[in-house]
């Protein structure tokens, strides 16, 4: 028996693992990915620094799509999420994760551009707008203080009795 089980390790090895093929890191991996990592930063901070690009809206654009490529480096070369990792479950949990992010970054700011533009007073509006100083109250009641003005605006009553 003490035979046959020698032969039996010896015949299949233990040292042979067909089923690790994950991505195994050198040094020259995480010195491909640094090296790309100094050259995509470097770049957008030599084109801020010379003013390369005269428009700042045109800057602002190169520098994310620089800072895009240089996130992708990262999640390669030092993350080391491909399609192949776990049978490419992590990189489609990254891709979910990404698109949760654009989706909530973007409904931010549009909904916080819509209050802008819907709630906040406009210069024109409020060149035309009567000052407080000069309103006299005398004789209204508190009632009569929470009444609408001449815009459809309820008047703040603090406000009128610190103005008097």
């Amino acid at each position: 028996m003490g035979q046959s089980h020698a032969n039996h390790d010896h015949e299949h090895g233990h040292d042979d693992h067909h089923e690790d093929v994950g991505y195994h890191a050198t040094v020259g991996g995480y010195a491909i990915g640094f090296v790309l990592s100094v050259i995509l930063t470097a770049i957008p901070f030599w084109l801020v620094m010379n003013k390369v690009i005269a428009s700042p809206a045109v800057t602002a654009a190169v520098i994310l799509g620089f800072a895009a490529v240089q996130v992708v480096v990262h999640v390669v070369y030092f993350l080391h999420l491909d399609a192949k990792s776990e049978q490419g479950w992590n990189m489609l949990a990254t891709i979910f994760t990404v698109v949760l992010l654009v989706i909530l970054i973007a409904g931010s700011i549009w909904v916080m551009h819509n209050m802008n533009t819907h709630m906040m007073p406009h210069p024109a509006h409020d060149a035309g707008a009567h000052s407080m100083e000069g309103m006299s109250h005398e004789g209204m009641s508190h009632e009569g203080m929470e009444h609408h003005g001449h815009e459809g605006m309820p008047h703040n009553a603090a406000a009128v009795e610190t103005a008097k």
